[in-house]
């Protein structure tokens, strides 16, 4: 089967305004690399709008109020960096959509795998209010459906967005059916995310925040999913895999400060990958976050499409070895969580 690509010309009417970073060329890049040089082994689709009763599993419906009445209105600001145009409604309802249907289509065996290349990115949204760009969660809404419809009893969501996913934590911060692994540069915005916050009540422990220094790169990356998350994900042993598929760790990401490469890209899909192969075959599910350089917004989506793709899950190694601040991290995350995730009690 082949992998979905769910693209809209929708996702570029979404127009925050002059100079601002999440603007609508970072997203016509990789469409028009993908349409110059398509991707063996993927299909495309159009998605359909998130319905309000899907957003109003993760938002109140005061929330989803605020942002239908945006639709048709110029330069809404709906807080410090977070602005609406007249299209926005309509982006932002496909772009929650977009990412159910990639995950009713894997669900369904439909598909091998399925990338949402959805704009405005979704991971900030918290269930009151927009923030950071971001006006709907798709991912947790995704999630949500998932549980709610799809008979999914453990997903897992993966954020290697250079920014801490608040939105998508405290979505699920008091629940275990969802388990929620963040790697970010911290401190920074929107200073939430250091190893100890792990979640609260039933979600103790399935809130897993791997913070990153600035500068660090593809080895430091792979070292923090290799040796602090594999053994959880093999102990959860999800039904369903999310990404939320920032690329501005990107080394030239305008906004991000760390230093990966089209290689470390590469190689962190493989090992999700990999993940998704022994406990979840074909139910890995992407959807587009940050990215604010289109070179690398670029290289991101075609690693990862091409590791999505691959006959054979690519070996995810990069070369160089993790700094010691990332090793010191390792240490602390494990004693943070190994109370909750026996697999991490040795090393």
């Amino acid at each position: 089967m082949d992998t979905l690509v769910l693209r809209d010309d929708a996702f570029l009417d979404h127009d925050p305004g002059p100079g601002h970073p999440e603007n609508a060329a970072r997203l016509a890049a990789v469409l028009a690399d993908l349409d110059a040089r398509p991707v063996p082994g993927t299909r495309t689709a159009s998605p359909r709008a998130a319905t309000r009763a899907e957003l109003e599993r993760v938002h109140t419906s005061g929330h989803v109020d605020v942002v239908a009445a945006t639709e048709g209105q110029v330069a809404v600001q709906l807080d410090g960096d977070t602005i609406t145009s007249a299209g926005s409604w309509k982006a932002a309802t496909h772009g929650a959509g977009a990412t159910i249907s990639a995950v009713e289509a894997v669900v369904a065996g439909e598909s091998s795998g399925a990338f949402a290349l959805v704009r405005p990115p979704g991971h900030h949204a918290e269930s009151r209010h927009a923030m950071g760009f971001c006006l709907f969660n798709n991912v947790a809404v995704a999630a949500e459906h998932a549980r709610a419809e799809l008979g999914c009893e453990r997903v897992l969501i993966l954020d290697p967005d250079v920014h801490h996913g608040n939105g998508t934590q405290h979505s699920f911060q008091d629940r275990d059916d969802v388990l929620y692994v963040s790697s970010h540069r911290y401190p920074f915005y929107p200073f939430t995310g250091p190893v100890e916050e792990v979640g609260h009540d039933a979600g103790t422990g399935y809130s897993v925040n791997l913070p990153m220094g600035q500068g660090m790169g593809d080895a430091d990356l792979l070292a923090l999913y290799g040796e602090v998350v594999e053994p959880i994900v093999h102990a959860y042993a999800p039904d369903l895999i999310l990404v939320s598929a920032g690329f501005d760790t990107w080394h030239a990401d305008p906004l991000g400060g760390l230093a990966v490469t089209g290689d470390g890209f590469a190689a962190l899909f493989a090992l999700f990958r990999s993940w998704s192969e022994r406990h979840c075959p074909g139910r890995l599910v992407s959807t587009l976050e940050g990215g604010y350089d289109p070179v690398g917004v670029v290289a991101g989506v075609r690693a990862a499409l091409g590791v999505k793709t691959a006959r054979d899950v690519p070996d995810p190694q990069v070369a160089g070895a993790a700094c010691a601040d990332t090793n010191a991290t390792i240490l602390k995350a494990k004693r943070a969580l190994a109370p909750h995730w026996p697999a991490l009690r040795d090393g």
